[in-house]
Parts: structure tokens; C-alpha cells; sequence
């Protein structure tokens, strides 16, 4: 299959042409390169020269083509000619739940996520995943309110006591937090007269501490890790405590054979055997998956092999969670094991995997707990 060449002119001939140079920047496939070439023509054929295309239109125009919106809509965006008119998730998101809501409720909810969402000049927006969760919480409590009352305005003391009854641990937590912020939105903005949520303490969970990891957990990851993208996340938490966020930003000049050595978010470390086998194994498979990607990130996926970003969070999360074992859990077993080995030092922790004194301290005094009393499970003679 060869790549098609440019022809024509206007619009349509520039944007193949830029298709074509984007392509070659970021390594397309010869496959994509004729999609695009496709959808472009399919988009832009009978469109007036210096007419822009709106987001709108390319989804209609392309629906059921199967062809590369994604890309598509990037060449035409480099040439100015593309109308971002998309509503953004996390507002359509706030209008389809709001609208399920009864009446009397709907709008002060509705306006309520709209703050947690964009923020103001005093809160910082939340996450469309903390929305989700507030949201979950409150739902079911407005829901039974609107049984008896019509306002946000008619909710007493009494309700949100009622509400909070029976509910126990996180949820009690989520449901109290998630009320206060809408009360207080409310309040703020002249919807009720007084903050019924007003002097509700939420306790503050006590953190479970971090164990070392079973023989049987050890084994389970061993097992379950079977593909060399996760064989190599795994050895990364394990040997070097990384992050998934440093995982995922780890980029190919970080990586030093010849040397032996690895960059992790600036921190400089020795690589082992176990990190130079893992990488050489899935450096292997990314070249012969995406042998013509210009992709600089270490770990790549299908989506990310035909542009620069580095995968996915949820890339991360969903080929490597190995089945209730999460990378988290590793390394956070890699820390307190150099803990446990080095005399529960903050210091050496600090400097070995670039730790915050906070999470160093943490980590060194469960390490002197633990050289101190025997192991859960341990038998002591």
C-alpha cells in the first residue's frame, strides 16, 4: 500500500499535505496515513476554500466510516479549519444528572456541580471522578427530601442528622463532605438562609499502614504480570519505587545502557538486571509493534503510537492492576523493604528514591516498628 500523494488545491490539497508532514513527524502508519487521506476528502470535498468545518459536521460527515476522526480533526485544527464546538464531557455530564433530578432540587444541584467543575476565584475545580462521587452520595438523600419538601431551603438540621444516621467509615465521610459543599454553595449564593451542615465534623480516616507483601502476593504478581509492558512496570515499582505517573513519563533518552543507569522523574539510579532485562524485552516488542513511531515515551500504546503523548492513566491502571495487586502496592513493599534493610533510615530513603520527608519519615518509623515487633503472621520464640 503506498501513500497517496497530494492532489488538488484549496483547501483540501493543504490539508493533505499537512497530513502528510504530521504523519512523517509522528510516525504514521502508511495505513493511517491513507485513512486520513480518505476522511479528508470525504470532509472537506464541496467545502469553499477558507471555510472552517465544525467539530459537529467531521463527526457527521465520518460517522459510520470507521475512518480516524481523532487524527483528522488534528490536521484540520494545524491549519485553523476546524470549529471546536463540542459541549466538554464533564458539562454534559452535569446536565444529563442534574435533569434526572425532581424539580425543586434539579437547579441548585445542576449549579452546584457547575462550581465544583470550573471552580471561582477561591476553589480550585475538582476532578470530573470527585463529581461523580459526590454526586453518587447525594442523589438518593435529594431523591427522599423531595418526598416531603420542594426546596434545598426546607432542609433542617434534623434531615441532614437523618440522612448521616446508619452510615458508616468512607461513605459517611463522602456523603458528609459531599452535603457540606452543597450547603455551603447554596448558603453562599443565596439559596437557603441557613447551612443546616453547619459544625458537622468529618473525622479523618486513620490510614491503614503499609505491610510488606506476602509470599502469596509476591507469587500472584509474578504470574499475573504476563505481557513486557507489564513485566516492566512492575520491575519499576519494584526495584526503583516508581510512580505510575513516573512510569508513564518515562521517556527513551532516560534510559542509559551503555552506562547502566536510569532517570526517574530526575533521580538518577543504578539499573539491575532484572530493569535492563524488562526493557530490552519490551523495547524488543515496541519495535516490532511500532517499528516507525517517533513516540519518545518508553511504554507506548496503539493510541499513543501514532502521536507524542504518553499513555494513559487508564492504560496504566487497566493492563497492570495485576488483578487486586496494584503498583502502588509494590512499591510501596520496595520503600519499607529498603527501610527495613538500611536501619530505618529517612535519610538514605529520601536520597535513594526521592521521597518527601514526610513520606520518608512515614515509611522509616513503620520500619522501626517492624525491627521492633514481630511481623504479622511471624511466630516469636
Amino acid at each position: 500500500m503506498k501513500i497517496p500523494k497530494p492532489t488538488g488545491q484549496g483547501a483540501l490539497g493543504a490539508a493533505r499535505k499537512c497530513a502528510l508532514r504530521l504523519g512523517e513527524e509522528r510516525g504514521w502508519t502508511v495505513y493511517l496515513h491513507c485513512q486520513v487521506h480518505k476522511a479528508l476528502g470525504r470532509v472537506l470535498t464541496g467545502v469553499p476554500d477558507g471555510e472552517r468545518v465544525s467539530h459537529c459536521a467531521l463527526r457527521q460527515r465520518l460517522a459510520g466510516t470507521n475512518l480516524p476522526m481523532r487524527r483528522t480533526s488534528e490536521v484540520l485544527a494545524a491549519l485553523n479549519l476546524l470549529i471546536e464546538d463540542r459541549t466538554p464531557a464533564g458539562e454534559e455530564w452535569v446536565e444529563r444528572r442534574a435533569g434526572e433530578l425532581p424539580e425543586g432540587f434539579r437547579q441548585d444541584v445542576r449549579d452546584w456541580l457547575r462550581w465544583l467543575l470550573v471552580g471561582d476565584a477561591r476553589t480550585r475545580p475538582r476532578a470530573l471522578g470527585t463529581l461523580h462521587s459526590y454526586f453518587g452520595a447525594v442523589r438518593p438523600i435529594v431523591e427522599r427530601w423531595a418526598e416531603t419538601r420542594s426546596h434545598l431551603r426546607e432542609i433542617t438540621r434534623e434531615d441532614i442528622t437523618h440522612a448521616l444516621a446508619g452510615v458508616r467509615g468512607s461513605r459517611y465521610a463522602n456523603l458528609a463532605i459531599a452535603l457540606r459543599s452543597l450547603f455551603r454553595h447554596a448558603k453562599r449564593n443565596g439559596r437557603v438562609f441557613t447551612n443546616p451542615t453547619r459544625g458537622i465534623r468529618v473525622g479523618r480516616r486513620t490510614p491503614e499502614p503499609v505491610m510488606p507483601m506476602s509470599d502469596a502476593e509476591i507469587t500472584h504478581v509474578q504470574k499475573t504480570a504476563g505481557t513486557p509492558a507489564a513485566r516492566l512496570a512492575v520491575a519499576l515499582a519494584a526495584v526503583h519505587a516508581a510512580r505510575g505517573e513516573s512510569i508513564r513519563s518515562l521517556r527513551l533518552e532516560d534510559v542509559d545502557f551503555p552506562q547502566g543507569r536510569i532517570t526517574i522523574e530526575g533521580n538518577v539510579q543504578p539499573m539491575g538486571a532484572l530493569t535492563r532485562a524488562t526493557l530490552r524485552c519490551w523495547l524488543a516488542e515496541r519495535g516490532t509493534r511500532w517499528p516507525l513511531t517517533l513516540n519518545r515515551h518508553v511504554l507506548v500504546s496503539r493510541q499513543t503510537a501514532n502521536g507524542t503523548d504518553p499513555v494513559s492513566a487508564y492504560f496504566l491502571k487497566r493492563q497492570l492492576t495485576l488483578h487486586g495487586v496494584s503498583l502502588d502496592r509494590v512499591r510501596a513493599d520496595r520503600v519499607l523493604g529498603e527501610a527495613l534493610a538500611t536501619g530505618a533510615d529517612p535519610l538514605h530513603l529520601t536520597a535513594i528514591f526521592d521521597l518527601s520527608e514526610t513520606t520518608a519519615v512515614k515509611y522509616a518509623g513503620l520500619a522501626r516498628r517492624f525491627l521492633h515487633e514481630p511481623l504479622p503472621g511471624q511466630k516469636t520464640e
